[in-house]
C-alpha cells in the first residue's frame, strides 16, 4: 500500500506538470484568508493501535476509541476545536472500554511540517475476528496500556506554491496542482505494559510478555502533491519515510529482559481530497503515523497512530466587533516577526 501511494503521487506530479504547461499566465498558486473566520462541523476519529508478530502469526490490537462529533474556528495561524463522543454514534460492539488522552498537534507553517504526538492509552482489544481462540474473552485486554510520545518536524521546500493548510485546516484555497519535497527528522518514545500479559494465553507457552519499552531516531525525506480539477475539487497526497535508528527491550513474567538496537523505516501518510471554493468546503482527510520496533527475539513490533475527520466547513468574514477583538491576533504576529 505504502509503496502504490509513492506511485500514484509521482503519476500526480506529472500529471499535474502537464497540466502547468497550458498556462501562459502564472497566476497564484493558492489563496489565503487573513482577515476571515474558517469554521468547521466535523466527525473524527483518533487512535493508537499496535501490531506484533511472531512466527507468522499476526496480532493487531485496538483501542475502542470513540467517533467525535465536534465544532472548531480558524483565524490566520491559530485553530481551536471542540469534540465530544455521544453515545448514539459509538454503539457498544463488545470491544471493551478505554480510557484515553490523544493529544496530536499538525500544525503547518508556510514551509514547514511539524507533527506533536502524546498518546496514552488504557484498554485494548484484538482486532482481527478470525483468531483461533474460542473465548472472546480472550480476545479483551482491559489493563492494557500504551504510551508514546514524539514529534515530526519537516522542512517543506515549495511553500510558495504548495499549501498543506488548504487540505488540513481549509483555512486557505489551493487553486493549482503543485507538490513539495520535504525534509526534517522525528523522534519517538514509548512503552507498552500489561501486568497480566500483553500475548493472548495461547500464546504465552514459550516468553509471557509483559512490557515493550522504545526509542527512535529518523532523518526523514518526502514529498506531497495537491492534484486540481477544475480549481474546486483536489486531491492531496503525501508520503514521508526515513531509516529509522532504534532500541527496543521486551520484559516478560519473570522480569527477564530482551534487548536490541536496529534500523527500520518509519512511514508518514496522509491523504486529504473533496472540494474547495471562496466560502465553503467539504472534505475527507486522514493522516498515519507508523514508527517500526527494533525486533527483539523475533517479535516485530509497529504503533501505529491515526486520525480521520469529515469537514464541512464555511469562512466569513468577522463583523466590527469580533473584528476589534480579533485585531490583538495580528498586532502580536507582527511584533513576533519583528515587522
Amino acid at each position: 500500500m505504502k509503496f502504490s501511494l509513492l506511485f500514484v503521487i509521482v503519476w500526480m506530479c506529472w500529471v499535474g506538470e502537464c497540466h502547468g504547461q497550458q498556462t501562459g499566465q502564472e497566476p497564484r498558486y493558492y489563496q489565503t484568508y487573513p482577515s476571515k473566520l474558517t469554521s468547521r462541523f466535523y466527525f473524527s476519529r483518533k487512535y493508537t493501535g499496535m501490531g506484533l508478530e511472531k512466527d507468522g502469526q499476526g496480532l493487531w490490537y485496538m483501542p475502542n476509541s470513540t467517533l467525535n462529533t465536534g465544532v472548531g474556528l480558524s483565524y490566520q495561524n491559530m485553530t481551536l476545536n471542540l469534540a465530544y463522543g455521544f453515545g448514539f454514534a459509538n454503539p457498544e460492539r463488545g470491544r471493551g472500554e478505554t480510557n484515553y488522552l490523544d493529544l496530536q498537534a499538525h500544525v503547518y507553517p508556510k514551509n514547514w511540517v511539524i507533527d506533536l504526538f502524546g498518546q496514552f492509552y488504557n484498554g485494548y482489544y484484538l482486532g482481527q475476528d478470525n483468531l483461533p481462540f474460542p473465548d472472546r474473552e480472550e480476545l479483551l485486554f482491559p489493563d492494557m496500556k500504551l504510551r508514546k510520545v514524539g514529534a515530526s518536524v519537516q522542512y517543506l521546500f515549495n511553500g510558495d506554491k504548495f499549501s498543506y493548510r488548504a487540505a488540513f485546516l481549509q483555512n486557505e484555497w489551493q487553486q493549482r496542482s503543485a507538490g513539495s519535497f520535504m525534509a526534517g527528522m522525528e523522534l519517538y518514545g514509548g512503552q507498552v505494559r500489561n501486568q497480566s500479559g500483553i500475548l493472548p494465553a495461547a500464546l504465552r507457552t514459550q516468553f509471557d510478555l509483559r512490557q515493550i519499552k522504545f526509542m527512535e531516531w529518523a532523518p526523514t525525506i518526502g514529498y506531497a502533491y495537491s492534484l486540481i480539477v477544475k480549481k474546486h475539487f483536489f486531491l492531496t497526497l503525501s508520503a514521508a519515510s526515513g531509516p529509522s535508528i532504534g532500541r527496543t527491550s521486551l520484559r516478560d513474567a519473570t522480569e527477564a529482559v530482551e534487548r536490541n538496537w536496529a534500523v527500520r523505516p518509519n512511514y508518514f501518510l496522509r491523504g486529504f481530497t473533496g472540494y474547495n471554493s471562496e466560502r465553503w468546503s467539504v472534505n475527507v482527510n486522514y493522516v498515519y503515523n507508523q514508527v517500526n520496533l527494533a525486533p527483539v527475539a523475533g517479535y516485530r513490533v509497529h504503533v501505529g497512530t491515526g486520525n480521520y475527520r469529515f469537514n464541512l466547513v464555511y469562512r466569513f468574514a468577522p463583523g466590527p466587533k469580533l473584528g476589534k477583538k480579533l485585531h490583538w491576533v495580528e498586532r502580536t504576529k507582527e511584533k513576533l516577526l519583528g515587522q
